[in-house]
């Protein structure tokens, strides 16, 4: 009953050009033609068609594989599909019925060469890069979206979880979706298991000074002696600080404060409608310089060395600009972690990117508002829908488990708001316009000159970032003319990489001191390092803090202590989408 059909080609184009007689009957209900400005995909298939050579034959294939596909159903030829079914390397098809059930292995295999088809539809298309880049990534969200691990009656593991419990697994997933959709995201871990202040954020230390925008912190110090020099750690405004605190084994302020450092850290207020017009100038002089500013005063020092994560490295740099613009020699050093200077090139962020949206927010952004960090952080997720979506749909409701505790991903659900015309000056003048290293980036009335950032630097990028490319973060060695750097690459991705304890002192990181324009030229000729890089950023920042002092107090007269440590801003919840919008 499998045979090939005679007149198979024939048999075939039919096919086809049943499709194309559909999709004209579709476009002409729509309004007669498509429009390739907002509907690009739809623009794509009406090229295919119009294009009858390339059509048939690419449709041709697939329907051929699908026949071959469908004829492994015969019991006598599930030798054929062992061979030819080869083990995913993802984990959604890591159940053994994905290879061994023939239903469940045709179902995997048609699903991966549709898959394979729409991508080809894109990739032959006669769309612009850009274009097919951004048609690639959403059209990996749908494909995504519609496996059929997805769904309980097509995943052979929660079918046989179901039967196993007697539908309890289902009652206890209905249950967990209940209670996300009252909490407005997936849970990703049990929350139960963390609490700000008790367990994770406990390096000990007190709040020192407090604006509408941020609280500073100094840390107690664990040594008899510090070095004299400051060290101030200014954390992304998107995100919860305690990303660089989080248990004391894997905390990096700890091990900072270990080392004798006198550690000063920003804690960003989440927004509200009090700061809800800020804007990147309040984020650097309200923020950056006033923590700077401050942590002079308390250590007696002139200068402080400093430290950003992601866009608190850029707030930072442009912070710095503007303190060498008005004359004031207040940092003694840089380091920045995953940090993105240059835009061109972000990654698969830039598929969000979109000038409508922008100018569609521009009425709003004159007088204010909230930026959810829900969304924000729903954008990222997007960016590993598998990994930071799908997995947990089928883990917690479709299996009905309770996720594992992992610190990291409560971190990751405990998000930030930020003022609308904060965000808003983000996307469009850094990630669209990419004006900061074109010259072009205005602050605060000052036209931002990279070439005005004249000392040592330290660089580090992580190896498997997806929100701040590697390469993106090597291109700043180029732009920072004057400044003295240290590039490092380390391992894993954008969280991981950088929380990397010296306590397990797993994975590795590579460096070399020759930083020749092309980045894969340096990782070729990188010296590959064991371990934590934290080791070689410590000795870094040892080289340029001064001579060790008797470790002082917190604060002092003019800047007495207002709580301890971890303060009151990181335990603000966010808004959520609803109230952030009407706020």
């Amino acid at each position: 009953m499998f045979n090939q059909p005679p007149k198979f080609d024939e048999f075939f184009a039919n096919l086809a050009n049943s499709n194309k007689t559909w999709f004209d009957n579709l476009v002409a209900v729509s309004g007669g033609k498509s429009d390739p400005v907002n509907n690009p995909l739809l623009s794509m298939f009406q090229h295919f068609f119009d294009h009858s050579k390339t059509y048939l034959e690419t449709h041709n294939k697939f329907y051929q594989d699908q026949l071959k596909m469908w004829s492994n159903f015969n019991p006598q030829n599930q030798t054929s599909l062992a061979e030819e079914t080869k083990k995913p390397a993802d984990r959604r098809f890591k159940d053994a019925d994905w290879e061994q059930n023939p239903f469940f292995a045709y179902l995997k295999q048609s699903y991966l060469g549709v898959s394979k088809q729409l991508f080809e539809f894109i990739s032959k298309s006669d769309a612009d890069d850009e274009t097919k880049f951004r048609m690639e990534f959403f059209m990996r969200q749908y494909i995504d979206a519609i496996s059929p691990s997805n769904f309980a009656l097509t995943n052979p593991e929660v079918i046989k979880a179901m039967i196993d419990s007697k539908g309890q697994s289902m009652a206890d997933g209905m249950r967990n979706m209940m209670d996300d959709v009252q909490n407005g995201y997936i849970t990703m871990t049990d929350e139960t298991q963390f609490n700000v202040g008790e367990n994770l954020a406990t390096t000990q230390g007190a709040v020192v000074f407090r604006n509408e925008l941020i609280e500073l912190i100094q840390y107690t110090p664990t040594c008899d002696k510090v070095f004299e020099t400051p060290l101030l750690i200014v954390p992304p405004c998107i995100n919860k600080y305690y990303i660089l605190d989080m248990q004391e084994s894997n905390s990096m302020v700890k091990y900072l404060v270990d080392q004798g450092y006198n550690v000063f850290l920003v804690s960003w207020k989440s927004a509200d409608s009090s700061i809800k017009s800020y804007r990147w100038e309040e984020y650097a002089n309200n923020g950056v310089i006033a923590a700077i500013d401050s942590a002079r005063k308390i250590s007696g020092k002139d200068k402080v060395n400093t430290l950003g994560y992601c866009v608190g490295g850029v707030i930072l740099t442009t912070a710095a600009i503007l303190l060498k613009q008005r004359g004031l020699d207040w940092i003694n050093s840089m380091g920045q972690m995953t940090t993105m200077l240059d835009h061109s090139e972000p990654g698969d962020i830039k598929a969000f990117l979109d000038r409508d949206l922008m100018k569609l927010r521009e009425a709003k952004n004159k007088s204010g508002g909230v930026m959810s960090g829900r969304t924000i952080s729903q954008t990222f997720s997007a960016l590993r829908a598998n990994d930071l979506i799908w997995n947990y749909w089928v883990n917690n409701y479709l299996l009905g488990k309770t996720p594992q505790k992992f610190d990291l991903l409560y971190w990751n659900n405990d998000t930030v708001d930020l003022s609308l015309p904060m965000h808003s000056f983000l996307m469009e003048r850094l990630y669209l316009d990419n004006a900061l290293v074109k010259g072009e980036l205005v602050v605060d009335g000052n036209t931002m000159d990279l070439s005005l950032i004249d000392y040592p630097m330290y660089l580090f990028a992580a190896e498997k970032d997806h929100i701040v490319p590697w390469i993106s973060a090597y291109k700043s060695t180029s732009y920072l003319k004057n400044a003295q750097i240290r590039f490092v690459l380390g391992a894993s991705g954008h969280t991981a990489g950088v929380v990397n304890p010296v306590t397990t002192d797993k994975r590795n990181y590579w460096v070399n001191e020759n930083l020749v324009a092309d980045s894969s030229d340096w990782l070729k000729n990188a010296t590959e390092m064991p371990g934590s890089w934290w080791k070689d950023m410590s000795k870094w920042y040892s080289d340029k803090s001064g001579k060790q002092l008797k470790a002082p107090k917190l604060g002092s007269k003019d800047f007495p202590e207002l709580c301890v440590a971890p303060g009151e801003y990181v335990k603000a919840k966010a808004l959520t989408v609803m109230e952030a919008s009407l706020a």
